[in-house]
């Protein structure tokens, strides 16, 4: 059996989409239209549609044909363009396992399209203008988006944005949680003896950070309850809360830190600042185009409604 095989509904119901099995491994949608190869060539002898396979050349070119199927040349360049648009997973695969799932991939498109009740309708044409405009003006942008961003653009576009930075406050707490206020007065007074606050948090507490401790970590403003969050700010670090009610129960709150964040470093934001910079280079590169060509609007009022229309393609 071929390295790679291609599969698609028997009835042939769907020519849109498919996949491909590499190894073994099915992955999905690799082509176009996918199409069994035995009834391929059945399909073939009952459309009455000749294929010639072109003969190793000596020099082989993005012109060498590969296949003519009714007259219409698959070339070698017809091949590497599909071989560029599959997904990842697939640029992976070698060469020599994806080609003839390429070559039978477009054999099987053009059989199709040359079928007698396959005509190009007004769709068809539209849909090809569409994706011609949209390709070229794509390879426009992949040109600018290639392009190096100056170093020193980088660090004045970060200077920008962290200019003034103010940190936020953050604290790390720990807390013992019981049913009453009893209970947490009693373990206070334990803590007090010089019993430790993790050990009681352990054996006491009936939350869910019990058993680390009672650790609940680095958090922010807006993190906790207002209840919880307003004994934590008033406290100063390495200090025991008196009992805390919440919706949760009592809590013995430990306050063991606090910081203020810092802004991050330009390291950490280089990634995030170089898509902002290339994404305004786009815009400008998009609306200096733009400006520089001539564009007539219609003064037609057109019913926006229209564009739900699909009929209207048919006509």
């Amino acid at each position: 059996m071929s390295m790679v095989k291609t599969w698609a509904s028997q009835t042939f119901g769907d020519v849109r989409g498919g996949w491909i099995s590499v190894n073994g491994a099915r992955m999905s949608r690799p082509f176009g239209a996918i199409i069994i190869m035995g009834k391929f060539s059945t399909l073939l002898r009952a459309s009455g549609l000749a294929v010639t396979v072109a003969m190793p050349a000596a020099a082989q070119d993005a012109d060498t044909v590969i296949a003519t199927v009714g007259g219409t040349e698959i070339t070698l360049g017809h091949v590497i363009t599909l071989k560029n648009r599959l997904p990842e997973q697939y640029q992976q695969v070698p060469a020599e396992q994806l080609y003839s799932g390429i070559v039978e991939q477009l054999i099987s498109q053009v059989a199709l399209s040359q079928l007698p009740d396959v005509t190009e309708t007004k769709q068809m044409t539209l849909l090809l203008e569409n994706e011609k405009f949209a390709y070229l003006a794509s390879s426009a942008i992949q040109d600018v988006q290639g392009k190096d961003i100056p170093e020193e653009d980088i660090e004045a576009a970060y200077a920008t944005q962290f200019a003034g930075f103010v940190g936020n406050e953050e604290f790390n707490a720990s807390h013992i949680l019981v049913e009453t206020e009893e209970e947490a007065l009693e373990i206070i007074e334990m803590v007090e003896g010089g019993e430790d606050f993790a050990e009681l948090a352990k054996a006491k507490s009936t939350g869910p950070s019990g058993p680390n401790g009672g650790q609940l970590g680095w958090f922010g403003l807006g993190a906790m309850v207002p209840e919880f969050e307003t004994a934590v700010v008033a406290m100063e670090n390495e200090s025991v809360s008196a009992p805390v009610q919440t919706q949760f129960g009592w809590h013995v709150i430990r306050r063991n830190d606090s910081r203020t964040t810092s802004a991050p470093t330009l390291d950490q934001v280089r990634p995030d600042i170089e898509a902002e910079l290339r994404a305004d280079m786009v815009r400008a590169f998009i609306d200096d185009a733009v400006a520089a060509t001539t564009i007539e609007r219609t003064e037609m009022e057109i019913d926006p409604a229209l564009i739900n229309r699909a009929d209207l393609l048919d006509e």
